[in-house]
């Protein structure tokens, strides 16, 4: 028997959920002066304040004291100077930033309160380049392994992704400069980015693919979104009426700016209408022929729209100025740094807390360094930096310690460090070409490995002590305007870890990389792998210390690592990147470890996977009620115990079954999470909230998000299939 649907109890509270929250709210005061100065503009004036005026800056009224306003790329880094009018860097010496982990890494960490000081540290380096919008964060969901932004992206699920963009936002915006969420929405392949329509249920829209945006507006507070390059439905992003007037604007109430991503303006009065704030692009330096220029100028004087329409867009440019101090610069905040001891230490604590021990057989890490007299570091990506890659995200960081000089540095009068390249880069990347589709990436047949590298590598390992492999890829695979051809480690890596592994037992594999590769053959003859990501400037000094047991591994994977890349839901209905302009989402609701849950599909290495070096226990799962209504909220409780002899820390993961659905559902979803930091022999009772309103799935004829009543099991886990206990609840 079908179980009663309580709809509109359930939809209210999940509209209105911690929305209370959110920083910003309209002030009359505020909106009665925002009203004057729109007033005394001229339509020329107003419309000057809607598009670019050079590649990054937008005008100002200068005679009203508005000036213009200043953006930057900077998801993890203030980007470098560009010039005004050109796609070249102008060659400053003063724009050197700090680079920190990519935002899969981040995700990695699973820890928002760390997100919360990365985002500080991001607004006081902008507000040192005098920089009022900081183009981020990423937070569209990973679909498929091979999308070329996915090391942006932070993770396969919306619930993961809206906890790690809320503190981030929040940390940026408390610095008075305003975050820019993107890419709304759908933009899950980098294929036919610009021209790809997407087609995908309203289910799967609400429940898996808008929640980190709905986020980051209600509870982030976040002051613009950008748009997405491609359709959804048929209509570009940058002018969907359903996307920007109906969800984004109407439903979660944002008054802030939609500006679009460079180059994705596409009409005048449709834009115009659907909600589109601010045009931006790359195409043309004729800024008074952009669309939301002399055109709409024009389209307002032959009456297509009311100038109102565009004095609610400038009164939204204002309104995020106003919000940030732009207007009132005697009342910004005041802390504008870059580069400081702080900020660097900063992000050597997120390169920490982002790495994931995959596998540790026999407890081969941590390396114990006062049994080893030499060590043989291996691999191109030993000594290959990174923060130059990825096009958007590239930053010009004032160091960048790699993995060879963070070990030397640690290790080197203690004992020998043999260095052997292993492999050599043969890829390269050519920005837009192939329409996405890997141009430069290695085809099959370039695969083998140079076999004087490998031999050299061989030979090393086989003469020291223990080895490190560091492998994975670069930003020839993993960046903007292309996907990954496939899932496989280039360059002959594969035969380099077997070989290495063969002729040293002690040999760790550290995989350099920002989405999911395949990892089984190096899995059955690796003892130990650890995933350390694009780890930013301080990360061989990060990895040093993890490799020596200095610290210990927190991280948790942010998405799936399956044993082929069929087994992913969008590749197994074929349906990535799509057919004739059109991709189709027919895996629905069933993205990531929902799929490979529901599927009962094995893998790898599981979502939410990571091990440590101590070992942690969980008990006394239980919940304050049996029996809740719809407008309640569920606390659980357990006591996590550090088991081991070294302080560490444990991500306890919180997943929801519905148990008897009348639709669909996933096996579990993950509802909730906390990181817990515990030194040795140390017990913590741990309490994570989840209100019942998040147990709804949204039904499609009524509109609206529905909770079920009946009953619902919660489960407390080290990942996505290692769960350690479970408890029944009733909703009635």
């Amino acid at each position: 028997m079908k179980k009663i649907v309580l709809v509109q109890l359930a939809a209210a509270l999940l509209c209105c959920k911690n929305v209370a929250a959110q920083p910003y709210a309209k002030d009359p005061k505020v909106e009665k002066r925002i009203a004057g100065m729109v007033k005394k503009m001229t339509l020329k004036e107003k419309v000057g304040m809607l598009h670019g005026n050079s590649k990054f800056f937008v005008s100002g009224v200068e005679r009203l004291g508005i000036p213009q306003w200043s953006m930057s790329d900077g998801p993890h880094g203030v980007r470098a100077e560009m010039n005004l009018h050109e796609w070249t860097y102008a060659g400053w010496t003063t724009d050197s930033a700090t680079y920190f982990p990519t935002g899969t890494a981040l995700a990695a960490t699973w820890n928002p309160e760390l997100a919360y000081r990365r985002g500080e540290m991001l607004g006081e380096e902008a507000r040192a380049r005098q920089k009022d919008v900081l183009l981020g964060p990423g937070i569209n969901i990973i679909r498929s392994p091979l999308g070329g932004r996915n090391f942006e992206y932070m993770s396969e699920d919306p619930y993961l992704n809206a906890r790690i963009a809320v503190g981030y936002i929040r940390g940026l915006q408390s610095r008075d400069v305003a975050a820019s969420v993107k890419h709304y929405a759908v933009n899950n392949q980098e294929t036919w980015r610009e021209s790809v329509s997407v087609e995908v249920s309203d289910r799967a829209l609400y429940e898996i693919y808008l929640p980190a945006f709905k986020a980051a507006v209600t509870e982030g507070g976040a002051l613009t979104v950008m748009s997405a390059y491609n359709k959804l439905r048929g209509d570009w992003c940058a002018e969907s009426k359903f996307l920007v007037r109906d969800i984004l604007k109407g439903e979660w109430g944002f008054d802030g700016v939609y500006l679009t991503d460079w180059g994705a303006a596409h009409s005048t009065v449709k834009a115009a209408l659907a909600g589109m704030d601010v045009e931006m692009g790359t195409y043309s330096s004729k800024y008074d022929e952009w669309y939301f220029a002399d055109p709409l100028v024009e389209a307002v004087k032959k009456g297509e729209i009311p100038e109102s329409l565009v004095d609610e867009k400038v009164a939204n440019v204002l309104r995020v100025m106003i919000r940030t101090n732009v207007l009132d610069p005697k009342k910004r905040f005041g802390k504008a740094s870059i580069n400081t001891p702080e900020h660097q230490q900063g992000a050597y604590a997120d390169a920490v807390e982002a790495a994931v021990l995959l596998k540790n057989d026999n407890g081969v890490l941590p390396l114990n360094v006062a049994e080893l007299k030499s060590i043989a570091v291996i691999g191109d990506n030993a000594v290959r930096k990174h923060s130059l890659g990825g096009l958007s995200s590239e930053i010009k960081a004032l160091y960048e310690v790699t993995p060879l000089e963070g070990l030397r540095k640690k290790l080197g009068g203690q004992l020998q460090i043999t260095f052997a390249q292993g492999y050599e880069k043969t890829s390269f990347f050519v920005e837009g070409a192939n329409n996405g589709q890997g141009a430069g990436q290695l085809s099959e047949a370039g695969k083998k490995a140079q076999d004087s590298l490998l031999y050299a590598a061989v030979e090393a390992a086989r003469k020291s002590d223990a080895a490190v492999i560091f492998c994975g890829l670069n930003h020839d695979y993993d960046t903007e305007s292309a996907d990954k051809r496939d899932m496989q480690l280039p360059y002959g890596q594969v035969a380099l870890i077997q070989e290495v592994c063969r002729v040293n037992p002690k040999t760790v594999v550290v995989v350099i990389a920002g989405s999911p590769v395949d990892l089984v053959a190096p899995s059955i003859g690796a003892p130990a792998i650890l995933w350390g990501w694009y780890n930013g400037m301080e990360a061989g000094n990060a990895f040093a210390d993890l490799i020596t047991g200095e610290k210990t591994p927190s991280g948790k994977m942010p998405f799936t690592l399956a044993y082929s890349l069929e087994q992913y839901p969008a590749h197994a209905f074929n349906n990535f990147p799509g057919r004739n302009g059109t991709v189709r989402y027919d895996d629905d609701i069933f993205v990531g470890y929902r799929w490979f849950d529901t599927k009962k599909q094995p893998t790898l290495y599981p979502f939410g996977h990571g091990l440590s070096y101590t070992t942690f226990l969980y008990s006394g799962l239980t919940t304050d009620k049996k029996a809740y209504g719809a407008g309640d909220t569920v606390t659980v409780t357990f006591r996590l115990q550090n088991a081991g002899s070294r302080a560490g820390a444990e991500v306890a993961q919180l997943y929801v079954s519905d148990v008897e659905a009348s639709v669909a559902r996933p096996a579990k979803e993950l509802k909730g999470f906390k990181k817990v930091h515990l030194q040795p022999a140390e017990s913590r009772q741990v309490a994570i909230k989840v209100p019942v309103a998040d147990l709804a799935f949204y039904d499609e004829r009524k509109r609206a998000f529905a909770v079920e009543a009946g009953e619902f099991t919660l489960h407390i886990a080290s990942s996505a299939t290692d769960v350690r206990e479970s408890v029944t609840i009733t909703v009635n």
